[in-house]
This record gives structure tokens, sequence and C-alpha cells, in this order.
């Protein structure tokens, strides 16, 4: 490694042979520059599971264009919408078809006590609303009144459950007083706001939640016509339905609106965003000390170089290397780390944590900065070292 360097550098690695003079350091610096990896990972794997848990069901469905109450800011909240709303966007040319589409919350007490938080989706099974297999080939289950399909990736839910109603054992719940009977599953996964999805036909949703009308929806699908632009046709239908209580988005855009508020203004994607900050901010102490404590010690020899004519630039080299290393090594394992528990949770709790490619590439790339800032800050002891009073 120290004949790699070697040539690297063009110099003797003053850095690397400090470091690994004592390895005990060596280790301790290492430990901390992974956890701090790991802080910032994980913080960066729950923000990320929170965007792609909001995107999952407007992927789901059949639609181009959302037109929803001016109140919501994401899929679950926002006013009921009158149903006329969706007769003029029918009028409008361009529009190929429209689906309505009601939203609840549903709380299912499990036999254990234990509840689990359901969003409740109720389409007209008719028509073509959602894109998923599952729910296609279930669409004449769910005529029958009282018959739902269930998220297989509800959270907290024994998978035998799931397996025993996919082999054709239906499973009877509770919900708000009426007998729902689950004949079938589809599969979304649970967010931050909901354990999972029961899906119903739009007559069983009114009798579930039985203070909603039939003529309120709360989401309105607008699939374009053959060769249409979905950006020109939402701009026409927000002329067309010029109401205040309505809002046209292309369904990119509403997902773009949704995923913005949930990370800007609801706690949970602050709290990651200040996570992000806390990992980063952990990391350049722990450098910043290493490294402080390392020039300390090193300071008599530091002089001596000083002394017989070496500028600050070449000191600044050698602390900014030993950042470097102490970057890249320490990356390591805060990645394997990171994976591992990025399993492990996803395991546990069904959200959807994944390592995309340029997610380790901005952190090495933000760690090696950090420990760069690290070790310049480091230095500035040494540049006000008088060789005359060291010795």
């Amino acid at each position: 490694m120290t004949q790699v360097l070697a040539r690297l550098l063009g110099r003797l690695p003053i850095g690397w042979l400090q470091l690994t003079h004592n390895r005990g350091r060596l280790v301790s610096a290492l430990a901390g520059v992974a956890f701090a990896n790991v802080l910032v990972f994980m913080q960066l794997g729950f923000l990320g599971a929170l965007i792609e848990s909001i995107r999952l069901p407007y992927a789901m469905m059949e639609a181009d264009i959302l037109v929803q109450a001016a109140d919501a800011n994401t899929l679950q909240d926002g006013s009921p919408l009158p149903r006329q709303r969706m007769l003029q966007a029918l009028a409008t040319p361009g529009v190929a078809s429209a689906s309505a589409v009601y939203y609840g919350r549903l709380d299912w007490k499990q036999p254990d006590g234990t509840i689990r938080t359901l969003d409740v989706l109720g389409i007209d099974p008719r028509e073509r609303v959602l894109r998923a297999p599952e729910v296609e080939a279930a669409r004449e289950a769910l005529m029958i009144s009282g018959t739902a399909l269930i998220d297989r990736g509800t959270r907290n839910v024994p998978p035998a459950l799931f397996d025993g109603i996919e082999a054709g054992m239906p499973y009877t719940i509770e919900a708000n007083n009426r007998r729902v009977t689950i004949v079938d599953t589809f599969r979304v996964g649970g967010g931050f706001g909901a354990d999972g999805y029961l899906l119903v036909s739009d007559q069983t949703f009114l009798k579930i939640f039985r203070s909603r009308q039939a003529g309120a929806p709360n989401l309105v699908l607008l699939r374009a016509a053959p060769g249409e632009d979905p950006a020109a046709l939402t701009a026409r239908l927000r002329e067309r339905i010029a109401a205040p209580d309505v809002a046209v988005r292309t369904v990119p855009e509403a997902v773009a609106r949704d995923q913005r508020f949930q990370t800007t203004q609801r706690p949970v994607g602050v709290v990651f965003g200040f996570g992000i900050v806390i990992g980063a901010l952990v990391g350049i102490i722990i450098v910043y000390q290493i490294l402080a404590t390392d020039v300390a010690d090193h300071l008599r020899e530091y002089a001596t170089f000083k002394a017989i004519g070496y500028r600050q630039g070449f000191f600044l080299g050698i602390v900014l290397e030993e950042a470097v290393i102490l970057g890249l090594l320490g990356f390591l394992p805060g990645l394997m780390a990171t994976l591992g528990l990025y399993a492990l949770v996803t395991q546990a709790t069904g959200l959807p944590l994944a390592m995309p490619l340029l997610r380790p590439l901005t952190v090495l790339a933000g760690t090696i900065a950090l420990c760069a800032l690290s070790g310049a800050v480091a230095t500035r002891r040494l540049a006000r070292a008088d060789p005359a009073e060291l010795f």
C-alpha cells in the first residue's frame, strides 16, 4: 500500500505512515467514519422510502391526469369532489375516459388486539382503474357486495394469512361494523401513514363509510385519448373546469407535489432531512478530532519541516492525504453495514428501502469532501505554530 501511494503522490506517503503507525487509533477513526456513514445512509434510506412509498399508489393508477380537491396536498387528504367535475372532464375533447375513486382510512383490529391501519380504495370494478394484474383478474369478484382485496405488503400481518387467501380461503374482517370478506390479494406496500391498502368496489366502500355519498368521490382519474399530450390536455381541463374547489394535474405533477409536501412540510420528512445533516456533522467532528490529535502529536516534526523551508501547502497535503484515506477506508464498512440494515428494516417494516447506485457515490464524494474539510481545519494550529517556540 505504501508503494502504491508513493507512486500516486510522487513522494513518501507520510499521511498513510502516520495513520498506520498507531493501529488502534486508525481502527477507532475508521469506525467513527463508518458510523457517520451509516447514520447518513439510514436517513437517506428512510427519506428515499418515504418518497417511494408516496409514488407507489400513483404508479398503480390507470391514469394520465388526476383531478382532486384544491385543498388536497397528498393522495390521502383533501375534500370530496362533486361528481359533476368528472362529467365536465369527460365533456372535454381529448379525454378518453374517467373513473371515480373513493379514498378512506380504516383501523383493522387483529385477533391479538393490535391495530393495522389500512387505506381503503373504492373503485368501479367494471372499469379498468388500476394497472395491477391481480386487480384485473379479481374484478368480477369485487362486484359482489362486501368483498375486498388486501395489500399483500401490509405490515405486521402473518404471511400465512395471505397464503391462505391466495389459496382460495377467504378471510372475513370487521370494517366499521360491516363484515368484509377478503377474497384475494394485490401488492402495493405500506407507507408512513398506513400499514397497507384494502381495495373494494365503490358500493362496498359506501357501505363501510356510511357518511360518504356516491356523488362525492375523492379522486377522478382521466385517460387521455391516443396521441393526446397530457400536459396540453391538462391546460385545457383547467380552463374548462375553472372552479376554485378543483385542482387538475398530470400524474407526475401530482406525485411531485405530494412528495415535496411530505418531505418539506410533514414532520417525518423534516426529521429525516435533519438526520442527514446531523450524520454529516458527526463525521466532521470525528475526523477533525482524529486529525487534530495527529497534528498535535507530530507538531515538533512538522515544525522541523517548517524551519527548513517547507511551506503550509506541504503540511496541508499530508493532512488531506490522511483525511482522504480515512474517508475511503471508512466508507466501505459503513456501506456494507448499511446494506444489512436496509434488509433488516425492509423485512421488519415493509418499507421500500433500496440502495440506488447514485446514493453510495454521492455519500462517498460527500465523505471525502467532509474529511478534507476537517483536515483543512485541523491544520490551522500548525499554520500558527512558530518553530522557535517549539524547541
